[in-house]
């Protein structure tokens, strides 16, 4: 069978245009580097602000947040290769300045990197 045809061998017809909501976005991969960030329209004239490469993590000690310098990428949960080019995501274990720390959000969404500094 063809894809997009019926078994009589006739087309189906798209009943609407596609809209620019339906459009799959750019990949987003935040990467250890020096801090390089891109200004995105969202839907309804919203800016959102992401990050594409970053080097400094607010990192949560003891309840009080600082800033410590990122120096690698130690394991991703979702897939040992993507430590290896020393991707940002949530749920990172990375190496500061301060110690082992734990990405706590998306920095692709939300434009900065936060952690947990992990009890060695």
């Amino acid at each position: 069978m063809d894809l997009g045809r019926k078994v009589t061998g006739g087309k189906y017809h798209s009943r609407r245009k596609r809209r620019l909501y339906d459009q799959q976005g750019q990949d987003r991969e935040v990467t250890l580097g020096e801090t390089k960030r891109k200004n995105l329209r969202a839907k309804g004239g919203k800016i959102k602000r992401i990050l594409l490469r970053a080097n400094i993590a607010n990192v949560s000690v003891n309840g009080k947040i600082k800033s410590a310098e990122i120096t690698n990428v130690e394991e991703t949960p979702q897939n040992k290769f993507l430590a290896r080019s020393n991707r940002l995501m949530k749920g990172a274990i990375i190496i500061t300045s301060l110690g082992k720390a734990k990405i706590t959000n998306r920095p692709s969404q939300e434009g900065q990197v936060n952690a947990v500094l992990l009890k060695e």
